[in-house]
């Protein structure tokens, strides 16, 4: 762990300087902070010295995720991370990671700057700048839905993705579906590449080999649906695995319109439980993420790591919630057979 005089020593500047710089001290010029900033986070320090009394402060970062109403899907991961974190002494505290800030300032940077002990990350895709810097970051950082190897500093929390999507698998084959459909988001994050891969690994727990064309992905639901949705009901299938719920209804719909009846002519598995799931037309059976548990995970995470146990993934079961959008198979004849 590095000292502050290691960092005065660097620099050609007093201990003071340094310290006085890392607590904020307003007789210290930006240009001069900037550099004593930057020189800390290259030598691995991590520690402020903060006055007795002073709060604990933890962070959410939020970004490409909607929390701000109960509906959303990251209001309650949200809500479970306070509920654990609010109770220990701490002060959390909910900043949206926009490209322009993570772009302005390096993470460890924004860290020490802002007085934070650690952040627990929400909703980053695979380019947000931030990214790349917690492959070196030595602040204490849980990512949901993200992973960040070789670093003790990071840790992952999520659903255990391969699981859901066996569950789901082996729910539709056991109603007698053997050509079973994948739709998705395109894999610009970890976590849409994680179902996309765990599909077709629970496809091949019987020793086949699937067909890749039986999954489509695209950025937009739109998107997904009007490209990838006839070519799949074309190929003859009569269950579709969703990447998540909001795709699972909407392929719903498009079916309905088109005239097939769900469950009947096609049976369709959503991802996550969304609120609107029990409400939907039919009910859609989907797997479940608990996302107070999620979040409360996020923050036990988060306390190992500062206390320099080094997590790398912490995993919660998935559970699948049968509700009324899946049914026996009725098979349906490949457009290309007749």
């Amino acid at each position: 762990m590095a000292t502050m005089q290691d960092i005065a020593d660097k620099l050609g500047v007093s201990r003071g300087t340094v310290s006085k710089a890392l607590s904020g001290a307003p007789d210290i010029s930006e240009t001069l902070q900037k550099n004593i900033l930057e020189t800390a986070v290259e030598l691995g320090y991590t520690k402020l010295r903060r006055p007795r009394g002073t709060e604990r402060k933890l962070c959410i970062l939020a970004a490409n995720i909607d929390y701000k109403e109960p509906h959303q899907f990251g209001h309650d991961i949200i809500l479970g991370f306070r509920q654990a974190a609010e109770p220990a002494g701490y002060t959390v505290e909910i900043i949206a990671a926009t490209e322009e800030l993570q772009k302005s300032t390096p993470y460890d940077i924004f860290m020490l700057r802002n007085a934070y002990h650690g952040a627990f990350v929400l909703g980053f895709s695979l380019t947000e700048p931030w990214m790349e810097d917690f492959h070196t970051s030595h602040t204490p950082t849980v990512l949901y839905d993200n992973y960040i190897p070789a670093n003790p500093a990071i840790a992952y929390v999520g659903v255990d993705n391969d699981e859901g999507m066996a569950l789901a698998v082996s729910h539709l084959r056991g109603l007698g579906h053997e050509n079973i459909g994948y739709l998705g988001g395109a894999p610009g994050s970890h976590i849409m590449q994680a179902r996309c891969s765990g599909f077709f690994a629970a496809l091949s727990q019987d020793g086949s080999t699937p067909d890749p064309a039986c999954a489509g992905t695209s950025y937009y639901v739109t998107e997904c649906i009007e490209t990838h949705l006839p070519r799949l009901l074309a190929m003859g299938v009569t269950g579709i695995i969703c990447s998540h719920d909001l795709i699972a209804n909407a392929a719903m719909v498009r079916c309905q319109q088109d005239g097939l009846h769900v469950p009947r002519d096609i049976s369709i598995i959503g991802f996550d439980d969304l609120p609107i799931c029990a409400h939907t037309s039919p009910p859609l059976t989907t797997i479940r993420q608990d996302q107070i548990q999620l979040g409360k995970s996020g923050y036990y995470a988060l306390e190992s790591l500062q206390e320099q146990i080094p997590i790398g993934i912490l995993l919660l079961h998935a559970q699948l919630i049968l509700r009324g959008s899946t049914a026996e198979a009725t098979p349906r004849i490949p457009c290309d057979v007749l």
